[in-house]
């Protein structure tokens, strides 16, 4: 499919494949701009596409779609060359299998769980980051603070609970659900619901007060789309935070 990347007055189309990576989109712009890599940043719908992901896990993302380039400030596109960028490649590893992730040092251990998250599906609440043998469990310090550089390899391990905190009581929570253009207007509205509901239940609950009209939905959670089958709990939605929605489905390849 086709798509076309904006940036400012200025807008160019690309060839992209449903399993191309988020990567490999920037490293065709920075042959075809000049820009690097470390540099860009693309969006859509204001959410940015994640380092790690492939195009295929936003299906809102079809044949004529506007992409959004950005670059970050001081970075000299029409002038001279900017100094390296203080971002850098780590190394995350699971149980089965490692990725890649580009960080900032400035970045949180609590944000590096968050980008884990998006990426993976893992609970936060459940992670144990382990860097050099050492626990990151400072979630407010930074990565620079426990030593990680270029190439570092953060291990992600599975806390161990006790059935009474891996399950605890149900609870209520409030947030709010925002509709895209196309629905009621880019409406946006306040839910209050049990985290134990499924995103299904969420789903059947708008479609049965007739707040959505019946049809197949979307949600997306902190960049990341939101399984059916699995509870709100699961996905991490806390209080006043806010779920998109669009119509579709989610494509299995």
């Amino acid at each position: 499919m086709k798509v076309t990347i904006v940036m400012g007055g200025y807008e160019f189309g690309m060839e992209v494949g449903p399993q191309e990576p988020i990567l490999e989109m920037k490293r065709r712009i920075q042959n075809l701009l000049g820009v690097p890599m470390a540099s860009q940043s693309l969006s859509i719908f204001g959410w940015e596409l994640i380092d790690g992901l492939d195009m295929e896990d936003y299906p809102i993302i079809s044949d004529g779609t506007k992409i959004d380039l950005s670059i970050q400030s001081n970075h000299p596109f029409h002038q001279q060359q900017q100094p390296s960028n203080t971002k850098f490649q780590i190394t995350v590893k699971f149980s089965a299998r490692k990725i890649n992730m580009e960080v900032d040092p400035t970045d949180t251990v609590r944000s590096l769980k968050e980008k884990i998250h998006i990426i993976d599906g893992t609970p936060i609440k459940r992670m144990a980051l382990f860097f050099s043998g050492n626990e990151l469990e400072e979630e407010h310090q930074s990565l620079s603070h426990y030593g990680l550089r270029e190439f570092s390899q953060v291990i992600v391990y599975l806390k161990t609970m006790s059935r009474a905190m891996a399950d605890p009581p149900s609870r209520k929570i409030s947030f709010l659900v925002q509709t895209s253009s196309s629905l009621l207007n880019a409406a946006t509205i306040p839910l209050e619901i049990s985290d134990l509901s499924t995103v299904n239940d969420l789903i059947q609950s708008l479609i049965t007060r007739k707040i959505l009209p019946q049809d197949d939905y979307i949600f997306i959670h902190k960049q990341r789309i939101m399984r059916e089958s699995c509870s709100l709990r699961w996905h991490g939605v806390e209080n006043g935070e806010c779920l998109y929605v669009f119509k579709g489905t989610v494509s299995s390849g």
